[in-house]
């Protein structure tokens, strides 16, 4: 579990540095709640393996819309032994909770959906946020920066040269899904 602990607080360094980065900006986004949209009506998308588009990503259309982008990464490490369900689980319970249990409401949930629980979504609770793939690189690259101050990422990684999804590889997931939650999203397919 000292593993899981670790990646938690990496993550959750990252995620405070990103959240300093996006209230920068919420003097824009109070202005623009002042004009809400009419309310779209969408009926949830059954929850089966046939769902969803024909690559068999039943989450997309339910947590997320279909990705526009999708790309692959060969990661520099291999899965650490005994990464599994309860790790990558115990992972996100425990980011889960240092989320919620801030000062502030979280700018984007965070959770692993899968039989296996190895596919990470990341998904903006507030719009403007998360909306272009510039973003959500960014948001991994703060990550990564993250990441590579800490002794864990320095004994298991070569730290100049690995990311964070070279992280979420030693913690077994296998594909990371970043969107606005309404029009924008990016799929990562970790090798």
């Amino acid at each position: 579990m000292d593993l899981v602990r670790v990646a938690v607080r990496v993550f959750l360094a990252a995620l405070a540095a990103a959240w300093l980065s996006m209230t920068v900006s919420a003097g824009a986004r109070a202005q623009s709640q002042d004009s809400v949209d009419d309310p779209v009506l969408v009926e949830p998308a059954a929850m089966s393996p046939e769902a969803g588009d024909e690559d068999g990503d039943h989450h997309a259309g339910y947590y997320y819309p279909k990705p526009q982008t999708v790309e692959h990464y060969v990661a520099e490490v291999y899965t650490l032994p005994g990464s599994d369900r309860v790790r990558r689980q115990s992972f996100i319970i425990g980011l889960t909770k240092q989320l919620v249990g801030g000062q502030y409401a979280p700018p984007y949930a965070v959770f692993a959906k899968g039989d296996k629980s190895d596919k990470l979504i990341i998904v903006g609770l507030q719009d403007g946020q998360l909306n272009t793939i510039y973003r959500a690189r960014a948001l991994l690259a703060t990550f990564t920066s993250v990441a590579r101050a800490t002794s864990f990422f320095q004994q298991n990684t070569q730290p100049d040269e690995a990311t964070f999804l070279d992280l979420l590889k030693l913690l077994g997931f296998r594909q990371v899904t970043i969107s606005d939650g309404k029009d924008f999203a990016h799929q990562i397919i970790i090798d």
